[in-house]
This record gives C-alpha cells, structure tokens and sequence, in this order.
C-alpha cells in the first residue's frame, strides 16, 4: 500500500440515518484524536473491516 500522498482516492457516498451520521462523525473524532492517525486512515479502515465482515 502507498501513501496516502501517492494513492488514488475515489469519493463514495453512503446515505444514513441522522444517527448514524452523528455516531460516525463522533468515533472519527475520537479514534482521530486518540490514535493519532489520519481520517483517511479511519475510513480505509472502516470500509475494510465492512468488506471483511461481508466477505467481499
């Protein structure tokens, strides 16, 4: 994998509940601030551990 630099990023758009998007937006802040690392980061692995889960 490269860096976050040198990697193609492609925008998805995934629709929730209000919810939902206010849980999101308070776990990244939080694993962002307590991890260090970056939110893109988080959300490469958020979306692997969805895709592991689901076996794809």
């Amino acid at each position: 994998m490269g860096t976050e630099e040198d990697r193609e990023l492609v925008p998805i758009t995934v629709k929730v509940s209000d919810d939902l998007y206010r849980a999101y937006q308070r776990c990244t802040w939080i694993l962002i601030n307590e991890s260090g690392r970056s939110r893109q980061e988080i959300m490469d692995e958020m979306v692997r551990d969805f895709l592991v889960k689901h076996g794809c």
